[in-house]
């Protein structure tokens, strides 16, 4: 199993439950972090994003002011803010599969669907941690690249088609959080 010194990374929690945010905040806590950061909106969600410059976002998706969805495309703006590239985990009751695919288009990197988890949780944050997507830059989208895997032959109708795409490679936080095994 893979561990992290959770306590060299800073979260940012955004969600309008109060509870929510404090199950959130006492999992991290759980998981050894000390910088956590709560907002209670879309709006001071992304003032939070800009003043507290998170390595991690985990954000609600339903939300007043402006949504979870919304807040990621105001991130993902390249060259609108300090780090476009934050890692973003999305929280939402519902787990319908367009909902799944607008916040994959809007340039979220992990889903979770309540209930959560601390197993979950913990396993969406070893992700965006170990193993971070590149970024991909095309005329249309800015964020981590939508595919999982990877296939040069692959010809499926999934296939990206355009034009050119730009592949933006992260460094990963695993370097700043120092991986213990």
């Amino acid at each position: 199993m893979i561990r992290i010194d959770f306590n060299r990374l800073r979260f940012v929690i955004i969600d309008d439950n109060a509870h929510m945010r404090r199950i959130l905040r006492t999992l991290l806590h759980g998981f050894g972090a000390r910088e956590v950061f709560e907002a209670e909106d879309g709006a001071s969600g992304l003032e939070a994003f800009t003043t507290q410059m998170p390595d991690i976002i985990i954000t609600d998706w339903a939300m007043p002011i402006f949504d979870g969805l919304e807040l990621t495309q105001m991130i993902r703006q390249p060259g609108g803010n300090a780090n476009p590239f934050v890692p973003i985990i999305m929280l939402t009751g519902h787990s319908e599969r367009g909902r799944v695919l607008a916040a994959r288009d809007a340039g979220v990197t992990e889903f979770l669907v309540k209930p959560i988890s601390a197993n979950a949780l913990h396993d969406r944050i070893v992700n965006v941690v170990c193993n971070p997507r590149p970024f991909i830059r095309t005329s249309t989208y800015f964020g981590p690249d939508r595919r999982r895997n990877f296939s040069s032959t692959y010809a499926g109708p999934e296939r990206r088609k355009g034009g050119r795409a730009d592949v933006i490679r992260q460094v990963p936080l695993a370097e700043k959080a120092r991986m213990v095994d």
